[in-house]
């Protein structure tokens, strides 16, 4: 409790990023203001910035970087927020489900990050005192078209990838369930739970800053500029602290890449609208329903992306009955952009359904369209029939960001697309991070760790392949 008191105390008193900023020009600075800086504040921002901060305060190095183009005098960490408060976007408009893994084939990085993410969260969540539960879920299937969807599910994660499941029998679901339809089968992950998003958020931000990190709200990047290394031949030396993205440059003649030298960034206070510019060796572009835009103000036109936002709406259930005592999932149809209407349940015990799945042109499209409930309801009584329509009342809604208007799962689907996490081709410094959705609450401390090591790890760290069709 008193780590979280000091943390709001600290959000309070932050007004943005003017008082940080130091005198700036447009040649290569002497020094920059910061080692990292990290752009968005969601569980996935907040958890790469607490394990770069937390990796500096452990390296004995950390105030002593060498490398010719770390320009910092010591390691800092600052996390750049637009809005006044961390986590007001995607990252607490969701289900607040701790995935198993179940849904994104045998190699893909949202598989590798979730299960990874998975029992890393669990294991946090009980050191740290964030309120959860291992639910775990069944996934129904009504017809046969459907149970081989699930058989090939069952298979992948026995055969393949290590995710616990187990088909439950009629009788067995009858007795533990009755009030759910699966006329085809039932499909348990015995993994899979629930989380409260904001305490998380509130403990990742508490030990980012107790770690010496900087949080800086109502700061909205406006601009970002590589800064170059001149073209002339150097002598370096590394450390464990020093980016290996630097430290690969640090060759007999430098590379001259865009960012070889640093990022230079403007930051327009949201609240006042006064502009400032800061420094930082490495940019860490984690913005979340922003992400395209600070990419494009980085990349050449033809290199700029767009993405598609999957806005979910989510129906609150006021009745006592039926009673659920698990979250339970229809199986998703091919080619869809969500996992389908699922009925999922709080800390609390009660039962919420959603997300659909409604493409909208703006991520501040936040009103609860209830002309969908109808179609919600339809969906529902699939698996809950006895469901009183009338308990049934918007709730919230939440977006997605996505790089094409498709492709939520990777097994029985279509048009499945990955993470994109990526040290960008071309330039030096810039970790990317784009259509970062779904399970992206549950991957966060394994998308924190990945990042990490792209930097500091002693080999080369893999993340996504380069952006291919997603192009405008």
């Amino acid at each position: 409790m008193k780590m979280f008191t000091r943390t709001a105390r600290r959000q309070l008193q932050s007004g943005g990023v003017t008082c940080l900023a130091r005198s700036f020009s447009s040649t290569a600075p002497a020094r920059a203001d910061f080692t990292h800086v990290v752009i968005g504040g969601g569980a996935v921002g907040l958890a790469i910035a607490r394990a770069l901060a937390s990796h500096q305060a452990s390296s004995p190095s950390s105030s002593s970087s060498s490398s010719s183009t770390s320009t910092s005098t010591s390691t800092s960490t600052l996390l750049l927020e637009r809005h006044s408060q961390v986590g007001t976007e995607t990252s607490s408009r969701n289900s607040e489900v701790i995935h198993a893994g179940l849904y994104y084939g045998p190699s893909s990085l949202k598989t590798r990050l979730c299960i990874a993410g998975r029992q890393a969260l669990y294991t946090f969540c009980d050191r740290h005192g964030v309120p959860h539960r291992r639910t775990g879920k069944w996934v129904v299937a009504q017809d046969a078209s459907q149970r081989e969807t699930l058989e090939r599910i069952h298979r992948l994660c026995s055969d393949e990838i290590g995710v616990p499941t187990r088909w439950v029998g009629a009788d067995e679901a009858r007795e533990r369930e009755p009030a759910v339809r699966a006329d085809a089968g039932v499909l348990e992950s015995p993994e899979t739970g629930i989380v409260d998003s904001h305490a998380l958020m509130a403990a990742l931000l508490g030990l980012f800053e107790d770690a010496g990190g900087v949080t800086a709200l109502n700061s909205d990047v406006v601009g970002v500029e590589p800064l170059h290394a001149p073209t002339t031949p150097t002598s370096t030396s590394t450390s464990t602290s020093t980016p290996t993205s630097a430290s690969s440059s640090a060759t007999a003649t430098a590379t001259a890449r865009p960012g070889s030298r640093g990022w230079a960034l403007t930051v327009r206070d949201s609240s006042t609208g006064e502009e400032s510019r800061i420094t930082t060796d490495v940019l860490i572009n984690s913005a979340g329903l922003g992400a395209a835009a600070i990419h494009n103000l980085i990349v050449p036109r033809e290199r700029q992306i767009r993405l598609y936002y999957a806005k979910g709406n989510y129906f609150s259930y006021g009745a006592s009955s039926p009673k659920v005592s698990r979250l339970i999932y229809p199986v998703t149809a091919p080619g869809a952009g969500g996992l389908g209407t699922h009925l999922t349940l709080d800390l609390a015990g009660r039962m919420r359904f959603g997300p659909d799945v409604e493409w909208v042109d703006s991520p501040s499209d936040l009103a609860v369209n209830a002309a969908r409930l109808p179609a919600a309801v339809a969906e529902i009584k699939k698996y809950l029939p006895t469901i009183d329509e009338s308990a049934l009342s918007p709730d919230y809604a939440g977006v997605r960001p996505k790089l094409r208007p498709a492709g939520a799962v990777g097994v029985g689907g279509s048009g499945f697309v990955d993470f994109h996490i990526r040290e960008e081709d071309g330039y030096e410094g810039w970790v990317n991070l784009l259509g970062i959705e779904s399970p992206g609450l549950t991957s966060c401390l394994a998308i924190g760790d990945l990042v990490r090591d792209m930097l500091y790890g002693s080999g080369r760290v893999e993340g996504s392949a380069p952006l291919g069709g997603e192009v405008r």
